[in-house]
């Protein structure tokens, strides 16, 4: 097990923001968060496995880019069906594929299994369109992993918005119901 930590550790130090520095942004914010450890998630699926009773939305994050090099952060509920060339079309993008994990350490500092809506704390450039499932705001928290894959941060769908728009990524609204 220490070993795995170890690597947890390297991997945190690879990133430009912390988990540790975004909790103090949110901190600085005035956002109250709950943050729980526990062993690297990769899949909705593993997630499921783990985290026994987290109350609260429990969210999926799509890092897309179109043939033109644009890119978005999907972030919606984590039992979602998304067809990416629907979200495409109706996003008016075009056709989307999966950035790839070289790009979101580029632009949104993290590494695969850990994408995360507070990713946008990393992109300065703006260069990365949010995109919010307006079903996330349903819900009395919000779990998203700070950073990291390892941790899972709890926050309210009001303070979700408020550090988005304080790291100037007004998400885009869309309901992804149907």
């Amino acid at each position: 097990m220490a070993e795995t930590g170890s690597t947890q550790d390297a991997e945190s130090a690879a990133l430009p923001t912390s988990p540790e520095a975004l909790l103090a942004r949110l901190d600085g914010l005035g956002i109250e968060a709950r943050t729980v450890s526990h062993p690297p998630v990769y899949t909705v699926e593993q997630a499921k496995a783990l985290r026994g009773e987290l109350p609260g939305a429990h969210i999926k994050n799509l890092f897309l880019r179109n043939k033109k090099g644009a890119m978005w952060l999907v972030t919606c509920l984590e039992d979602r069906d998304i067809d990416l060339k629907a979200l495409g079309q109706r996003l008016e993008a075009g056709r989307f594929s999966f950035g790839s994990a070289e790009r979101l350490m580029t632009y949104l500092g993290v590494l695969p299994g850990s994408v995360t809506p507070f990713a946008v704390i990393n992109d300065s450039r703006q260069a990365v369109t949010m995109v919010l499932d307006s079903g996330v705001l349903d819900h009395d928290l919000v779990n998203c992993h700070p950073l990291m894959n390892d941790r899972t941060t709890a926050i309210s769908p009001g303070d979700l918005l408020r550090f988005l728009e304080a790291e100037n990524h007004s998400p885009q609204m869309i309901d992804m119901a149907g």
